[in-house]
């Protein structure tokens, strides 16, 4: 009973076979097919490759939607470098709202040489590179914001010569925390100091021949600080040409929520127009000497989000190449066996075409004789 119940089971299963069996007498092999089957073999590996490669990859995705946070704090991180002494520059900021915010509350005035090192001026050549080439191709921001704690701080490391040189310059680093409104953060000749009408800063017993803004900005951001994204002021170096020369940084601060395989964080993306000119209010060019840095806050938010192929849909993908490659080889093959045999067909029917037979009355026949030998009759 168990052996019928076993070749009852056997026949259910062959009668249920949908595929095809062609007899091993029936297929004939040959060169051509073998080559194509090389050729669609060697085409399947690479592109399985290929795939796989992408598979692997992963790509960035952007959504954008209306930022409805008004309430919070936006943070500023600063590294700058400006060419005179600490004892006469100041750095605040003063929002629409009339709101000002000094540089006590988070900054650090640090004395530096402002010559940098062979090896910092190495660091700064670099982020130049990568900032030109941020330009040029947008693509890599993908791969920075991918790489984002794991590649190197963009802070300059610190001195190693033990230069005697006396400091001249003032490294002004640190964090602020401001209002999410519109505002200017600037750095200027004098400490800030109250106003009661906003505020103002105490120049008078600095002397012009002092005054030199040339700067370095080292690094700038807003923000949650993230290790590894470069903005588009790192690496900035001005020189001033004149004693009395304003430089002007005009920012928009984008709200970006970053989401990859590594981090989840909540930082702010910017881009920046640059303008400078000298002071000069016999000419007309009105102002006050220093480094002013005006933000506005986009009231839309963009979310970046790492995605990657579902390993069902690499899948999907592997099947419909290795299915179309066979489908499609076969058929041009077939048709090339076709085009082959016509053509083949042709020739041999021009090589066997009949000769005239003369016959006695003087006729001539066109018909193949039906022997062939030599012999008459």
């Amino acid at each position: 009973m168990r052996r019928l119940n076993r070749k009852k089971t056997l026949n259910l299963m062959k009668e249920l076979d949908a595929f095809p069996k062609v007899p091993e007498s029936y297929v004939e092999t040959s060169a051509s097919g073998g080559t194509v089957s090389l050729i669609a073999f060697t085409t399947i590996a690479f592109l399985t490759v290929m795939e796989f490669m992408v598979y692997r990859d992963t790509w960035m995705k952007y959504e954008y939607e209306v930022d409805k946070d008004f309430t919070s704090k936006l943070r500023i991180n600063i590294d700058i470098t400006v060419a005179m002494r600490c004892q006469y520059v100041g750095a605040d900021v003063l929002d629409l709202a009339e709101t000002m915010v000094a540089s006590a509350d988070g900054l650090i005035y640090e004395p530096v040489v402002f010559d940098l090192t062979p090896q910092q001026k190495e660091l700064q050549r670099m982020l130049q590179l990568i900032q030109s080439r941020l330009q040029e191709e947008h693509s890599l921001q993908d791969v920075i914001f991918k790489s984002a704690f794991k590649s190197a701080s963009t802070v300059l490391p610190p001195r190693e010569d033990n230069s005697l040189q006396s400091p001249d310059a003032c490294r002004i680093h640190g964090h602020l925390y401001v209002n999410k409104v519109a505002g200017n953060f600037h750095i200027t000749v004098g400490k800030a100091i109250p106003h009661p009408r906003g505020h103002a800063h105490l120049a008078a017993l600095v002397s012009h021949e002092s005054y030199n803004f040339s700067h370095r900005i080292d690094h700038l951001s807003f923000g949650e600080l993230i290790p590894g994204i470069i903005n588009p002021l790192d690496g900035t170096e001005k020189i001033a040409s004149d004693h009395n020369q304003m430089f002007q940084y005009f920012i928009t601060v984008v709200p970006t929520k970053l989401h990859t395989y590594k981090i989840s964080a909540e930082t702010h993306q910017f881009s920046v127009t640059e303008r400078e000119r000298v002071i000069n209010h016999a000419a007309g060019s009105h102002g006050v000497s220093g480094i002013f840095m005006k933000y506005d806050i986009s009231s839309l938010m963009v979310t970046v989000t790492e995605e990657h192929m579902p390993f069902w849909q690499f899948l999907v993908r592997l099947c419909g190449i290795i299915g179309g490659i066979f489908s499609t080889t076969g058929i041009l093959h077939g048709f090339g066996r076709f085009v082959a045999e016509i053509i083949f067909c042709r020739f041999r029917l021009g090589s066997h075409r009949s000769t005239s037979v003369p016959l006695p009355d003087g006729h001539t026949s066109n018909h193949l004789p039906l022997s062939t030998d030599n012999s008459t009759h």
